[in-house]
């Protein structure tokens, strides 16, 4: 233990002034030996609701419960400034009811879309169908009419010029005859040349029309059919990209609305939490005080007192057990374990003493001791009180004796009395008139005595003070000595540990 660690340095420093002194000696003893670890606490309600602040920014404290306050359900226990927020929720209502008016005429702008498209396409597929009409027309129709109409000429013309030339011929006999003049046979003449002519320009028509505007006719009809398909497929894809374009506007405006919405929402939930009321009948307990120690820097809860999210504010126990909050030294881990008795004295109530159960040792040292002394490594442990703890208050400072083991008839002697030599635990035992090294087994220790396993019998005398020599030595032995307890002293451990338990309940 560090106390060997004192006594030997204490013994190098005063060896040179003892030499003609008596040395100092002590009787081994044989009696109740309670091995134990006293540690220091706070007495804590076991159960209790821990009310923290919800505001997402700082925000300062208007009115405060007086502490102690017995409340009851629903109580106001502390209003926080929300002037900011109300400012912030005005603008957040125009801001929502702009994303509003944008949502309305992102939705008028989607149904304009659908119009428009569906009168777009419409369109387009009256063109085409007209455009189809008329190829159909033309080849089922004007062509053959076209046709037709050429053909006849060219059959009025073949009989024209046969009426013509047979004219002639009657002309030329009367002419011959000299019954006609010159002139008029010169004008029947002139009738079948220009019928010949007429039927040469119907068959060229007809030629004409099967050979060059047929195809060119059909040529374009065609391509008025199929520039009339593509303008529908264009009408149709520009139709489905106006609207998806416009969906997509209507989703990202109906999102915004929603974003505004549920940061209004939020708002209003924030101006809510300004004021916390009682979750159930309780003692208004604030958490600076519960958790006050020498080193917190912590300022009392107060009125006027700017607090962060999630700093808790206020304790409220939920039942009447208590429980007591103790550190436990690393050096002292290896001795307690869960389970073990403790005996509770408390400063404020003198002369009381409560008792309970160790209930649980944190697995990691406390951090917040380690940053304010990084050479200090502290658990957290709680002890659960049983009996009659009505008079117990939450803060309370506290004294923990955990019992680890408690003999009704061991030999015990001062741990100062023992060192390391060679490995081995060793007193000087008088013997005669001279002390000589002895080797001896030992249990446990309280910090101030050892208990003596073998190797020393009760009314022995041993030396406190150690040869200079052996107590240089017993420097590093002296920490050595924390080490865990042999296994047979375990073994002991564990069966005095139901004794003791038997003990205290009677």
């Amino acid at each position: 233990m560090l106390v060997l660690a004192a006594a030997a340095a204490a013994l190098l420093r005063t060896a040179g002034q003892r030499t003609e002194q008596a040395p100092l000696t002590f009787v081994a003893r044989q009696g109740p030996l309670r091995i134990s670890v006293i540690e220091s606490g706070t007495i804590q309600a076991r159960e209790q609701v821990i009310i923290k602040n919800q505001v997402s920014k700082r925000t300062t404290i208007l009115y405060l419960i007086p502490e102690g306050t017995q409340v009851n359900k629903a109580d106001l226990l502390v209003e926080l400034d929300a002037s900011e927020l109300l400012d912030e929720k005005i603008n957040q209502e125009i801001d929502v009811q702009n994303a509003n008016a944008e949502h309305i005429q992102a939705e008028e702008e989607l149904a304009v879309a659908k119009n428009q498209a569906q009168s777009d396409m419409d369109e387009a597929e009256l063109t085409l169908r007209f455009a189809e009409q008329d190829l159909r027309k033309y080849l089922e129709g004007e062509y053959q009419n076209q046709v037709k109409e050429a053909e006849l000429r060219i059959t009025l013309a073949r009989e024209e010029l046969q009426t013509a030339q047979e004219r002639l011929g009657w002309s030329k006999t009367l002419y011959d005859e000299k019954y006609l003049s010159h002139t008029e046979y010169m004008i029947d003449q002139l009738a079948v040349n220009k019928r010949k002519l007429d039927l040469e320009l119907a068959e060229n028509d007809l030629q004409l029309l099967k050979d060059y505007s047929h195809p060119r006719n059909v040529d374009r009809l065609e391509s008025d059919v199929k520039q009339a398909r593509m303008a529908l497929e264009r009408a149709k894809r520009k139709a489905r990209a106006d609207v998806v374009e416009a969906e997509a506007d209507l989703r990202a405006k109906e999102a915004k609305l929603n974003r505004e919405n549920e940061k209004l929402t939020k708002i209003n939930e924030q101006i809510e939490y300004t004021k916390i009321y009682a979750p159930f009948d309780g003692l208004v307990i604030y958490a600076t005080s519960a958790k006050r120690s020498s080193r917190s820097s912590r300022e009392p809860l107060d009125e006027g007192q700017e607090v962060y999210k999630r700093q808790e504010l206020i304790y409220l126990p939920t039942a009447e057990s208590v429980k007591a909050d103790i550190k436990i030294h690393e050096t002292s881990l290896e001795k307690v374990k869960v389970g073990l008795p403790v005996i509770v004295t408390v400063e404020a109530l003198s002369g009381r003493t409560f008792t309970g159960r160790l209930a649980g040792i944190a697995p990691l040292p406390d951090a917040q001791s380690i940053y304010l002394n990084p050479d200090l490594k502290v658990y957290n442990a709680e002890v659960h009180l049983e009996g009659d703890t009505n008079r117990l208050r939450t803060g309370m400072t506290c004294k923990a004796e955990i019992v680890v083991e408690e003999y009704e008839n061991a030999v015990y002697i001062p741990i100062q009395a023992v060192m390391r030599i060679d490995g081995q635990p060793t007193a000087y035992v008088r013997n005669a008139a001279a002390f000589e090294p002895r080797k001896l087994e030992l249990g446990l220790d309280n910090n101030r005595m050892i208990r003596v396993l073998s190797g020393l019998t009760p009314g022995e005398v041993v030396l406190l003070t150690p040869p200079l020599h052996a107590a240089v030595k017993s420097t590093e032995t002296a920490i050595q000595l924390e080490s865990p307890p042999e296994k047979n002293a375990e073994r002991q451990f564990e069966a005095g540990f139901e004794a003791n338990e038997n003990n205290a309940n009677e």
